[in-house]
């Protein structure tokens, strides 16, 4: 397998990744300002709380580490770990990115 198909997979992942995060927090700053926001604070929102976290970290999960475990139990052990490295490496960047253009 090569690295430009390595490379291009941890770039969808990264994508897929903040296009996630782009909805979450979106529908969480809709929320504030709609009904749900007005809600007294009381157990089901604790519950609505903790299940995002939890869809969250599943579809995080999934989006990072999917892939490269397949390819792990298929064989392809160094390039699993290529890409698992190249998606948290692209997501550094976006993060990096995003910071600077909230500092300028």
């Amino acid at each position: 397998m090569n690295s430009k198909k390595i490379i291009k997979n941890a770039l969808v992942n990264s994508s897929i990744a903040v296009l996630y995060i782009a909805v979450v927090v979106a529908i969480m700053a809709n929320m504030e300002n709609g009904k749900i926001g007005q809600a007294n604070n009381n157990i089901l929102s604790g519950v609505v709380v903790l299940l995002l976290f939890v869809l969250s970290a599943a579809v995080m999960g999934i989006t990072i580490f999917g892939r490269p475990i397949l390819w792990y139990l298929d064989g392809f052990k160094k390039e699993a770990v290529k890409l698992v490295l190249y998606t948290i490496g692209l997501l550094f960047v976006i993060l990096v990115i995003v910071l600077l253009a909230l500092i300028v």
